[in-house]
């Protein structure tokens, strides 16, 4: 089995007119929003990947675009041009390298055009990402549903990474990653289990980086709020700990007891490999924050594990 990292990020080459059109702009080959130059110069170099995997004892790693190129704030005619542009342009940036595998980028902003993508990539995709949260519409919204059905028809995985937190009190202290990443994983899980979408489609296999988030200290509070027959929380007799379980999580949680409490949330055969490379917030030792839990452990989720998330 080929050991695995679930959770990397690289930015293709776009043509500046494309870039333009989804208020991204090309500054010496590096993409920027505004004045910001997106990510370390690695983000741009599939080769540079490639050569970290080797380093680290791993053999392939699922690549995503990073959150700035979501581009969520896009209106429906922008996002159709700026969607598979991007997804096409990832593919094209990996096909040299067998190790990289390129996860197409859905809109959830936009239900119908993620269903379009869905079909416009057809069968021929390793699986799918999109947006925890940010500017994501609710995942229990039922404009969804056709893209759950056509993912399961397609029996494909998602890695569900977090947009940008609309809350602006997170610009202080880089809380918009520190907190406001894990809180938005926590508010996918919500909608995923108090919206029932894990009930209604049990073999969705899907995935939370950042070790879930929020998720396995809050899962027992949300629990609580269907049994206890809160105000809109619906669910009623709902086992939310039972649907948790249905969850994969990878073990980016610069903790090894949060790692510990993800794994009983949803069982060591649900836990991945995540290295968020090559952010800094990511790891240089991705194998390493399963350490703890033995050697069995580390090689069961970055090869086995990541087998059956990705349906081999």
């Amino acid at each position: 089995m080929t050991a695995t990292d679930i959770h990397t990020h690289l930015i293709p080459v776009l043509p500046a007119d494309v870039l333009a059109a989804s208020g991204l702009r090309d500054v010496g080959g590096r993409v920027a929003v505004g004045d910001h130059v997106i990510g370390p110069e690695e983000i741009y170099e599939p080769a540079s990947l490639v050569a970290w995997l080797e380093r680290v004892g791993l053999e392939r790693a699922l690549v995503s675009i990073p959150p700035p190129l979501y581009r969520q704030g896009l209106e429906f005619a922008d996002a159709a041009r700026w969607v598979p542009a991007v997804n096409d342009a990832l593919a094209a940036s990996t096909e040299s390298h067998p190790a990289l595998v390129p996860l197409v980028y859905l809109p959830f902003e936009h239900p119908e055009l993620a269903l379009a993508e869905i079909d416009r990539v057809g069968a021929g995709c390793a699986g799918f990402t999109a947006a925890a949260g940010g500017g994501s519409v609710s995942l229990a919204d039922r404009r969804l549903d056709q893209v759950w059905r056509r993912i399961v028809d397609l029996d494909a995985p998602v890695v569900l990474h977090p947009g940008a937190s609309p809350d602006q009190r997170l610009t202080q202290f880089y809380l918009g990653n520190l907190l406001g990443n894990p809180v938005e994983s926590g508010l996918a899980a919500a909608e995923l289990l108090l919206g029932g979408v894990l009930d209604r489609y049990p073999e969705l296999r899907i995935a939370l980086v950042h070790c879930g988030g929020v998720l396995p200290a809050v899962l027992g509070r949300y629990q609580r709020g269907v049994d206890a027959r809160r105000p809109g929380v619906g669910r009623e007799g709902a086992d939310l700990r039972r649907e948790a379980a249905r969850l994969w999580v990878d073990c980016l949680a610069h903790d090894p007891r949060v790692v510990d409490l993800a794994a009983e949330i949803v069982g060591e055969e649900h836990l991945l490999v995540g290295s968020d490379w090559p952010f800094p917030m990511g790891t240089d030792d991705p194998l390493g924050l399963l350490g703890h839990r033995g050697a069995a452990a580390v090689s069961r989720a970055a090869s086995s594990n990541a087998a059956v998330f990705l349906g081999e």
